[in-house]
């Protein structure tokens, strides 16, 4: 009777035991297999093999790695570097781990350091925006508002890049096309025979503007529904938020010339025949593009002018992108962007910016003819503007003026 008690006393024990070493053991190696310990940038160690690419199509992380990533990545504010790296768990060899799978070679170290006045002109544009953003003076819709005020449909102008910590808000007529190629590179979101493609300009223009290439602020609530504002807040604390600029009047230059003065069908039927119908006396305007190219029909920039300050234009329509103002683009007073470039300095800021997300070896900014804009060739592009329109202009457009910069263009607005 004695043996048989303890026997079973011994099973009992023995039971127990094995039940806490199963215990320990899924404590220790099952959390492995719960969470990916795979920084957005991991710093420059020994390198390892590639995986294996994956067919063209560019997979969707899902919400829990998102998040996880998040807690794992440790990032500076503002500089896309991890400040407590964790050493990358090779034992998952998950489909997300594959995703966020950095190269070694995407990191370098910088023997030459970078020009103190490129850092004092960006410490000066930052400090600027900062204070146009609190002060009084600087009035424009929609500035004081928070960050959660901010209607979805308003936020698709800010590209994200998880791979490397990156947020881009792009400008169009403001080397967009360029700064959206790099972010197609950076983010692998485009394969070429399986490996992703890493020269910027073999990007075809047709993928360039295309939306499916591009993660941006506004499909967070298809992805993530009501953690949707959440996970913005964090990234835009998290991440590296970049922006560029150019002289407000200048900028419209360009679109006018890139839209109204080539043949752009949709730009055509969309706004030329309305500024023909309500401006150039046409109440029946060519029907296509290529007619009114046969028979020299096309909105003056004058027309151009009074379609902007024509109260009416705004209750068709929100200004199409390609003149709408920054400050409505990228809310400049709600994210506080870490680097902010101007047109007109594009090769230095560049340089200056791919440096400082340390990606600069890994791609280059596609060098271009650029615009060398001159005083007497925007004064000759506003000389058939009335001078009380071209002041009525500027007041629509002065918050991009003195937030990013630009001198108020006296010489145009007081002849």
């Amino acid at each position: 009777m004695g043996t048989s008690r303890m026997f079973r006393i011994f099973v009992v024990l023995g039971s127990a035991f094995m039940i806490l070493l199963i215990i320990i053991y899924w404590d220790d190696v099952g959390v492995s297999h719960l969470y990916l310990h795979t920084p957005v940038s991991p710093g420059p160690k020994l390198p390892h093999a590639p995986p294996p690419q994956r067919p063209q199509t560019s997979r969707t992380p899902s919400f829990l790695s998102d998040i996880d990533a998040f807690v794992n990545q440790f990032l500076e504010p503002g500089t896309g570097e991890p400040t407590d790296p964790v050493p990358p768990d090779t034992s998952n060899q998950s489909e997300k781990a594959e995703e966020r799978y950095i190269p070694r070679r995407e990191w370098k170290i910088h023997l030459t350091p970078l020009a103190p006045e490129l850092r004092e002109r960006q410490e000066q544009r930052r400090k600027l925006l900062q204070e146009m953003c609190t002060n009084d003076s600087v009035v424009f819709p929609g500035k004081n508002r928070s960050f959660d005020d901010i209607p979805n449909k308003e936020l698709d102008h800010l590209i994200v890049d998880d791979r490397h910590g990156i947020i881009y808000c792009y400008v169009p007529k403001v080397a967009c096309t360029n700064w959206k190629r790099i972010m197609i590179v950076l983010s692998e979101s485009m394969l070429q025979d399986g490996v992703p493609q890493r020269d910027p300009l073999a990007i075809p223009t047709e993928l360039i503007h295309n939306s499916s290439m591009h993660f941006t602020f506004n499909k967070f609530w298809k992805r993530y529904g009501k953690f949707a504002k959440h996970l913005m807040k964090v990234k835009l604390k998290k991440y590296t938020k970049f922006l560029f600029v150019r002289d407000p009047f200048v900028r419209l230059i360009s679109a006018y010339r890139n839209k109204f003065e080539s043949r752009n069908e949709e730009f055509y039927r969309r706004f030329a025949q309305v500024m023909l119908r309500r401006y150039a006396n046409q109440p029946t305007p060519p029907a296509s593009v290529d007619e009114a190219i046969s028979v020299g029909v096309h909105p003056a920039f004058s027309h151009f002018i009074q379609y902007l300050l024509d109260p009416q234009t705004e209750k068709d329509m929100p200004f199409n992108e390609h003149w709408r103002q920054v400050y409505r683009l990228c809310h400049p007073c709600q994210i506080q962007y870490d680097f902010i470039g101007h047109l007109e300095t594009v090769e230095e800021d560049a340089e200056h910016l791919l440096r400082q997300l340390r990606v600069d070896n890994v791609v280059e900014f596609p060098t271009s003819q650029r615009n060398h804009t001159v005083s007497s060739w925007v004064a000759d592009w506003f000389s058939t503007v009335p001078v009380e329109a071209r002041k009525e202009l500027y007041k629509l457009y002065e918050p991009d003026f003195r937030l990013f910069g630009y001198d108020r263009p006296d010489w145009i607005l007081n002849e």
